[in-house]
């Protein structure tokens, strides 16, 4: 699932005519004022577990997401046996292209939809406005999430209330992540394989490769407008700092606290690093203004030595393919991250991963049956509902399962893997609740039961490479000040000089003059009030860890 997704805030006007009328689009699960604190609990353990497949059911889901249209349920070879078996049907509201729009004249309307499905950070007011039911009294009845998921990922998903409302999607408990250093075989080869571990490993064999060949970019790293390879030479110049404290954070978090980015005296040697391969045109000359498709090109083309990105394997698998289709010898391969001397190589961290995963799913109070609805989310993120889902109804991708409880993969899923890969691409978009905890598992198994040469190049560099190098940063997400705030209007500015700071360094004439724009930018940042910007995610970064500790 791509989680890189368009961000925005609705309207000031929708925002006041939601709490307006939550009450009327609340049933009866709250007051006539809608006031979240004198919600109804719903009592999830007066009764039986209700069972999935019992009977009939069916409940309407809406997408928060402008690009997102749900497929049909039932439609795909892999759901149409669910709803046959399972009695199952999930009918979907669109979202017609703008979510925002939509999701108001259902507020409005008083039309709510039984679920809404989308970016954690886009739940709070209908949160704040009663229109969730809390989840909490169906985690020991229904227990797949809380096992799977654990205490420390659902209580930092628990709203300052202290309730649960959000089933996350594509949790994990294990590093994931895609981001690193990939290497043109073909180049590489040609070169002598040189040794290709410290940064003055890199910066040499970057000047050989512009030496010998003239036409090729000798390292490429992606968007630097979006800092992408940029922010992975950072981990080169000390342990675990990962690119996320440059790229996600804009901060450096030190003994405890979060300081100031453009006095750090890593990232300022790291933008001096970088600032050296720009200078001597070792690096792409317009990365800050290329798009991803003219990343895309380069690399399929076999026109780069040295690429690096938060998301090398996303397009260097992609590359590698269309390379090797025409010479067996040429392609890509990853190298273990680059470090600057000294340090510890197995201590360095290129990028961050997050246990909440991807997105979540929230029941709404306009739902009959929330209970049954939890039931059913429950049920998808459990192997069983995970298997039917994902891998498909048993006997044709997969029979039984092993004492794992992982299921055995046929001899169809292998020898078809054309058939195989359409009918399961065919539920991505259906995959609410996935837990990455146990596909992630499977997906692997799948790859080791291949001989060596048939492996995935994704897999094969996630399992030996990424998922090792990178860092767990799940108690420094969702820690970002509200727009509105006054911390929030100070990160907006700041966010705004940070990439303007950034790109000067990148572009400057000499390490002096690096240094003078870092002095400079360090000056605003403090002018524009980044320590009490800090302050605020720190607070938020040891609340998180707090909250992780409780059972």
């Amino acid at each position: 699932m791509s989680n890189k997704l368009k961000k925005g805030s609705a309207p000031l006007a929708a925002a006041l005519a939601l709490a307006m009328v939550v009450t009327g689009c609340s049933g009866g699960d709250t007051t006539a004022t809608g006031d979240p604190k004198t919600t109804d609990k719903p009592d999830g353990n007066n009764s039986a577990a209700w069972k999935v497949g019992s009977e009939p059911f069916s409940f309407s889901l809406f997408g928060n997401y402008d690009w997102y249209t749900m497929p049909v349920w039932g439609k795909d070879l892999f759901t149409k046996e669910v709803k046959e078996k399972m009695k199952l049907d999930i009918v979907p509201v669109q979202s017609q292209g703008n979510a925002n729009s939509k999701l108001n004249t259902l507020i409005v309307g008083n039309e709510l939809p039984d679920v809404v499905w989308g970016d954690r950070d886009k739940f709070d007011r209908l949160r704040d406005n009663g229109a969730l039911v809390p989840l909490d009294p169906y985690l020991d009845k229904y227990p797949n999430l809380k096992k799977w998921a654990g205490d420390e990922i659902l209580n930092m998903l628990r709203a300052p209330d202290g309730k649960l409302y959000l089933f996350p999607n594509w949790y994990t408990n294990k590093p994931t992540g895609n981001a690193g250093y990939v290497v043109n075989k073909k180049i590489y080869n040609e070169l002598g394989k040189p040794k290709l571990e410290t940064t003055d490993d890199l910066y040499n064999y970057l000047k050989l490769v512009k030496e010998k060949y003239p036409n090729i970019i000798p390292f490429e790293p992606g968007q630097a407008q979006e800092g992408k390879g940029v922010d992975i030479l950072l981990s080169a110049f000390a342990e675990e700092t990962p690119a996320s404290y440059a790229g996600t954070l804009r901060a450096m978090p030190k003994d405890g606290k979060f300081t100031s980015l453009f006095a750090d005296p890593v990232y300022r040697e790291s933008l001096v690093y970088v600032n050296k391969l720009h200078r001597e045109k070792l690096m792409t000359q317009d990365a800050l203004t290329q798009t991803v498709d003219q990343v895309r090109e380069k690399l399929n083309t076999g026109r780069v030595a040295v690429y690096a990105d938060v998301t090398a394997i996303e397009y260097a698998s992609k590359a590698d393919a269309e390379l090797v289709k025409k010479d067996p010898n040429d392609g890509y391969f990853m190298i273990w991250p680059i470090h600057k001397a000294g340090l510890d190589k197995n201590k360095i961290t290129v990028a961050h991963y997050d246990r909440l995963g991807w997105n979540a799913a929230a029941i709404t109070t306009k739902a009959k049956d929330p209970e049954k609805i939890f039931a059913t989310l429950d049920w998808m993120t459990s192997p069983e509902g995970m298997n039917a889902v994902v891998w498909g109804p048993e006997g044709m991708y997969w029979q039984g399962v092993d004492k794992d409880g992982m299921p055995n993969l046929t001899e169809k899923f292998f020898n078809e893997p054309e058939e195989r890969t359409k009918n399961m691409n065919a539920t991505n978009d259906l995959q609410f609740v996935g837990n990455s905890t146990y596909n992630d598992a499977i997906k692997l198994k799948a790859e080791m039961s291949l001989p060596e040469e048939k492996q995935s190049w994704e897999t094969k560099y996630q399992q030996t490479i990424t998922w090792k190098t990178h860092k767990d940063l799940t108690a420094m997400r969702g820690i970002e000040p509200a727009p509105d705030s006054s911390e929030g209007l100070i990160r907006e500015r700041w966010i705004e000089l940070y990439k303007k700071v950034r790109a000067q360094a990148i572009l400057a004439k000499s390490e002096e003059e690096v240094i003078a724009i870092l002095d400079k930018g360090e000056k605003d940042a403090q002018t524009l009030g980044i320590e009490k910007l800090n302050t605020y995610l720190t607070k938020k970064w040891k609340e998180n860890e707090e909250k992780m500790k409780k059972k």
